[in-house]
């Protein structure tokens, strides 16, 4: 059998399931086998009716005497069965499923499985877990420690383990294992047959965390095998133009800063200008704090590449962080004669001539912008663009046969674990401390039955020391499903304080305004025509106003760590104090700890790993990331078996001869490294 296969070959899986399963990210049979529980329900104590107890988990066998449906004086149904074994009469309860009537039939044999309570004075076992049995044969759904999946609508565990027990049981000699029986010994690993079938259906939780580890393996080792690849791929394209930088180059650069370099910035540009004079094109990733001076490093790359005659190119993902660049490359050229242009959707700004340094949006894509030369290209926050963005952008800046150096930032701190895993394929700098003269931020985590006095100490603040406010709001606008009702929204915030601080000047801010009204807004606050500025978390990168001293989060629980921090990092860049206040309304023990760890700390790679030990990857990426492929069955704490991983993909890649099927494996699942 063909893994690759999509699902719609199974029997029964039509148009309309195969959509629902892509919203799990199942397209085809071997994502359907490495879609593992999360977890099990024990269903393994099997009992006589006359000796169960209540709040006993257990799991009977009887005879169905009666089963019907019971109208309450509220419409509303509930069926009740009657089940009966040597021992004893029991009754089973379901709460509006009248179709049950007519999947269960009188006079079967039938296994249940759920806790049982009391029930009209009566011992019931509650919304049971049921199937037909025939004596002797095995249960699926009962009686077992049943697997429990991440599910979606009209897709459910059920369904899922009818679903993968056929494959597994049907096609067993079909599922061959892609990694040889002698790696298997040295890692202590089962085959994969074993693998799934213990992952999906184990006698016992020990042989199912075994199981589930060796997938995790799998995992893990595709997407290092991936990385390292297209890297190896990446080192035989030839580079647009090598650059010979000597230390007087260096020099004079660093002389011209208005600023002194931090010892890892200065590291930082040594291992860039490294690669810039090799003979294959650098493939580097920056990663630093908010305010660590990424921009810095990267200009220090674009002069490189001025000084001998060739242009830079630097794209951003937002016309607020690409205006930012253009004004900041600006400051730092201004003792040589460095032409820098603009070019966004608004249109392009630049001098008479041809440009040294091209600042712009998606739209040095889509525009009719010729480049000439192009040694280097610079992408910012790279994960907010599509991988087939980012190429298309080196592939117009070079030509068939070469390609430019790629420098790509981030102020997404990230745990090195994570990105040595999914960002293998680059090179990693890492910029891990901040420019002097910052002052520190005083953060607070501001309950509910404080936020008056907190709107009392900001009108304070406004009016005395002439000072700015940014308020972070979730979502754009008040969203209608009823679990997320208390999540803030910008434009109903914005109303709210609009009356609250009448005396003041609020604007609005947020991602579905055009890009005309964003720069007004922001044009209008950096003049401080606008002391409070209600936001989305559109201002999470790219804004410095030195004046703004208020960081005000709404629903501070609902952010990751990480976010938190970029977030804070928008204020305590000019003279005066600034202060960070959290307001939340959860008053859960786990969300205090989490915002007491921000209060304490300033680092945003250690809260990064905090946030991965509490919530997982996805609140360091955030749900709108492009780039960026979560986990499924590993865990980011397995660091072990992610070195592990790493070490088997050095030697797939240097003896692939010996791994013929799983090279053939992994590019079939055509996975895309960052």
């Amino acid at each position: 059998m063909n893994l690759d296969l999509p699902v719609s070959k199974l029997p029964t899986i039509g148009p309309a399931y195969a959509k629902r399963l892509n919203k799990l990210d199942i397209t085809t049979l071997g994502d359907l086998l490495y879609h593992v529980p999360h977890r099990y329900n024990d269903f393994r104590t099997l009992s006589p009716i006359r000796e169960v107890q209540p709040e006993e988990t257990v799991t009977i066998k009887g005879t169905i005497l009666s089963i019907k449906n019971i109208y309450t004086r509220y419409g509303k149904k509930i069926q009740i069965g009657e089940v009966e074994d040597k021992s004893g009469l029991m009754q089973v309860v379901w709460f509006n499923q009248p179709y049950l009537i007519k999947n269960i039939s009188k006079g079967g044999l039938y296994s249940f499985s759920g806790k049982a309570t009391l029930f009209n004075r009566k011992i019931t076992l509650m919304s049971p877990e049921y199937e037909s049995v025939e004596i002797g044969s095995n249960n699926l759904h009962t009686g077992r420690l049943v697997p429990i999946y991440p599910e979606t609508a009209r897709v459910s565990s059920k369904w899922l383990r009818g679903k993968i027990f056929t494959i597994i049981n049907l096609h067993k000699s079909e599922i061959s294992d892609p990694l040889p029986d002698k790696l298997l010994k040295k890692l202590k690993l089962p085959d994969l047959y074993s693998s799934l079938l213990h992952s999906h259906f184990p006698d016992n939780l020990e042989q199912a965390e075994i199981g589930k580890k060796r997938l995790a393996f799998d995992e893990l080792l595709y997407h290092q095998v991936s990385s390292l690849d297209k890297k190896n791929d990446w080192q035989k394209v030839k580079v647009a133009k090598s650059l010979n930088i000597d230390n007087d180059t260096f020099d004079m650069f660093l002389a011209s800063l208005p600023f002194s370099l931090t010892d890892s910035q200065k590291h930082a540009v040594k291992e860039i200008f490294s690669d810039l004079s090799k003979s294959y094109p650098m493939n580097r990733l920056l990663e630093g704090d908010v305010g660590s001076g990424k921009t810095a490093v990267a200009a220090a790359a674009a002069f490189a590449a001025f000084t001998e005659g060739y242009q830079s190119v630097f794209m951003a993902p937002t016309q607020i962080l690409a205006n930012q660049h253009f004004n900041t490359l600006n400051t730092i050229f201004a003792a040589f004669k460095v032409r820098i242009s603009l070019i966004t959707s608004e249109g392009v700004k630049a001098d008479l001539g041809k440009s040294d340094i091209i600042v712009g949006t998606h739209a040095l894509i889509h525009k009719k912008v010729k480049f000439d030369k192009v040694a280097l290209v610079v992408i910012d926050e790279q994960h907010r663009f599509g991988v087939e963005q980012r190429a298309h952008l080196i592939k117009k800046a070079g030509d068939r046969r070469t390609s430019p150096h790629v420098l790509t930032l981030t102020a997404t701190p990230i745990p090195r674990t994570v990105a040595l895993t999914f960002y293998g394929d680059l090179d990693l700098s890492t910029l891990d401390e901040l420019p002097g003269g910052r002052r520190p931020i005083t953060t607070w985590i501001v309950p509910q039955f404080k936020r008056n006095s907190a709107y009392d100490w900001i009108k304070k603040q406004i009016k005395e020391f002439k000072t700015q406010a940014f308020v972070i709001c979730p979502l754009i606008e008040e969203p209608q499903i009823e679990t997320m009702k208390q999540i803030k929204a910008a434009t109903r915030e914005y109303e709210k304080l609009t009356k609250i601080f009448k005396d003041y000047h609020v604007g609005l801010l947020h991602g579905k305004q055009k890009a005309k009204d964003k720069n007004l807004m922001l044009d209008k606050f950096s003049k401080g025509d606008i002391e409070i500025l209600v936001s989305t978390p559109v201002v999470e990168v790219g804004i410095d106003i030195p004046n703004a001293t208020i960081m005000i989060i709404e629903a501070s629980e609902r952010f990751g760590l990480a976010q938190l921090h970029q977030l804070r990092g928008r204020i305590g860049r000019g003279e005066k104090k600034s202060y960070c206040l959290l307001f939340t309304e959860n008053t859960s023990r786990l969300v205090r700890a989490r915002l007491k760890a921000l209060k304490e700390n300033k680092s945003g790679f250690e809260l990064a790993e905090l946030d991965l030990k509490l919530r997982g990857p996805g609140e360091i990426f955030g749900t709108r990331q492009h780039g960026f492929h979560n986990l499924k069955i590993a865990n980011w704490q397995d660091i072990y078996l992610i070195k592990k991983a790493k070490e088997i993909a050095k030697e797939v890649i240097s003896n692939p001869n010996d791994y013929r099927q799983l090279i053939a494996q992994i590019k079939s699942k055509n996975i895309v490294p960052n």
